[in-house]
């Protein structure tokens, strides 16, 4: 089992939106934004299902997933690929992990399932910009600039 170290994890707080990717039956995949997402410890992460028909029909038949988590000023991220297990409101388990998702408020609310991440692998992502040299910080300010722009 992989393991998060602090910078994975720096990641995973401060960009909590993780793109969640399984496979559909047919073998295309499929990719699924998920907002309330957190590292619950140093080798598991865990996801509230609150509109995700098709992502859970793909855990319960391929129970594994890649999560992308980008900083998207930095170029930065880190990619996580795990087996899942899915945690039906009403379990205990259920109970034990909803405290971890108050941050999100009423939103929190509408939580279904839990999508408990066994992880796999750990991988580090980066932009082709920083194998030309880019420094970070003038990254963060280009793409400042840019967003405020829009």
């Amino acid at each position: 089992m992989a393991v998060l170290d602090a910078a994975a994890r720096a990641v995973i707080e401060r960009h909590s939106l993780g793109y969640v990717a399984s496979v559909n039956a047919d073998g295309t995949p499929n990719l699924s934004p998920k907002g309330m997402m957190l590292a619950l410890d140093d080798h598991h992460i865990v996801f509230g299902e609150v509109r995700s028909p098709g992502t859970l029909r793909n855990i319960r038949e391929r129970p594994v997933v890649e999560i992308n988590f980008v900083d998207v000023l930095a170029r930065k991220g880190v990619r996580i690929r795990g087996r899942c297990e899915i945690i039906p409101a009403g379990s205990d388990t259920f109970a034990e992990l909803r405290p971890h998702f108050e941050r999100w408020g009423a939103l929190a609310e509408r939580i279904r399932h839990f999508v408990r991440v066994s992880i796999e692998a750990v991988k580090p992502i980066s932009s082709p910009a920083y194998d030309i040299g880019a420094e970070e910080e003038a990254l963060r300010s280009h793409w400042k600039a840019h967003y405020q722009g829009l």
